[in-house]
């Protein structure tokens, strides 16, 4: 058997992106700050920056930040919504930046500045019409993630929706959802995808600022069930790690959800620092742009204040533990740099073995 070539994980992603392999680090709110996102760059792979949980008038000292533990290429995130969505853009622009991860919202006028700055436009989506639409808005990538996936997510396993993107869309796509090791990366590149994006297999790293007791709690889960989609935390399918609060919420009646909803409303409002105008403003848009209904807008401040409480403060069981069902299959806190070795290892020897087109192989090669 030959050896396997080093750059059989070349892909259109890492010209794109700038990386050595096709991996991508999702921006994890609260946790893809400038010390992961910086591991992720120096071991080879691609970071996003959570630019969606930045408070205002700090996005640029992030930025520096990262750009003082590493010379290479990075990204950042926003929404539409964020108070300072126009500073994260700016400030994209400005340090160019070589990509912008996203969800809906941006319109093409946006995303044509973007792209005419020479930032790469990544959105994330979770149907292959999204796919389709983010496309015709200007996208360059596209991420698509299957239900497996954590935080906010669909109901269609990646399984599934990957091939439908990909035979839906033009330009490189990303999988996301359930990956964690080189068997899931060959598996992507099987399917045609251009690479893929993670995130809690790099939560569940050295370098993440997650609090050691919460991590406990991304370690110590074995059943992939009891990751699960709850709609009790903002009105949306969210995956997360099953907790006592969680619990709470689920069996908690209208009155006792709005009234946390408000609290939480309150504790959002004094983080980012948005008037009452700006909060209504911003509520008015979700129901009217985003289709959100009366109670998830109610419930929106829920998710980022109950993931601090977790990812930030340290506190498991008083908070949000959002992950991907992959967190069963990881069971250890290594360092980026393993991380992204390991997976590239991994990869090789798959595609290697596939391409060799001897079963024995395959099978002696399967926990490589």
């Amino acid at each position: 058997m030959s050896a396997p070539s080093q750059n059989s994980l070349h892909t259109a992603l890492c010209d794109l992106l700038g990386c050595r392999y096709p991996i991508v680090q999702t921006a994890m709110g609260w946790v893809a700050d400038a010390k992961l996102v910086a591991a992720t760059g120096n071991a080879g792979a691609f970071g996003f920056l959570a630019g969606a949980t930045i408070p205002p008038g700090e996005v640029e000292r992030e930025i520096l930040r990262v750009k003082a533990a590493s010379d290479r290429p990075f990204g950042i995130n926003f929404h539409m919504f964020q108070p300072n969505a126009d500073e994260v853009i700016d400030m994209a622009i400005r340090h160019r930046l070589r990509g912008v991860s996203y969800g809906r919202g941006p319109d093409a006028a946006m995303i044509g500045r973007l792209k005419a700055a020479g930032v790469v436009c990544m959105p994330t989506v979770g149907a292959a019409k999204h796919a389709a639409k983010a496309v015709e808005l200007g996208a360059d990538v596209v991420t698509v993630q299957g239900g497996e996936g954590g935080g906010h997510t669909g109901g269609t396993p990646t399984t599934l929706l990957l091939p439908q993107v990909l035979d839906s869309v033009r330009v490189p796509v990303v999988a996301a959802g359930g990956f964690f090791d080189g068997r899931g990366l060959a598996a992507a590149l099987a399917y045609g995808a251009a690479g893929v994006a993670m995130g809690t297999r790099f939560l569940m790293s050295s370098e993440s600022p997650v609090p050691a007791q919460t991590l406990e709690r991304y370690v110590k889960v074995r059943d992939p069930a009891s990751i699960r989609v709850s709609l009790a935390i903002d009105g949306l399918p969210q995956r997360m790690i099953d907790n006592a609060l969680l619990l709470e919420l689920e069996q908690a009646g209208p009155w006792r959800r709005a009234w946390l909803a408000l609290n939480a409303a309150r504790k959002w409002q004094a983080r980012t620092g948005m008037r009452t105008a700006q909060m209504l403003g911003t509520a008015w848009r979700a129901v009217r742009e985003q289709d959100y209904s009366a109670a998830q807008t109610l419930m929106a401040a829920n998710a980022p204040v109950l993931i601090q409480r977790a990812m930030v403060e340290g506190h498991p069981d008083e908070g949000v533990l959002p992950s991907g069902q992959a967190a069963a299959a990881i069971g250890a806190i290594v360092p980026c740099e393993q991380i992204v070795s390991d997976i590239v290892a991994q990869a090789r020897t798959r595609l290697e073995a596939l391409t060799a087109g001897t079963p024995q192989a395959v099978r002696e090669h399967s926990h490589a």
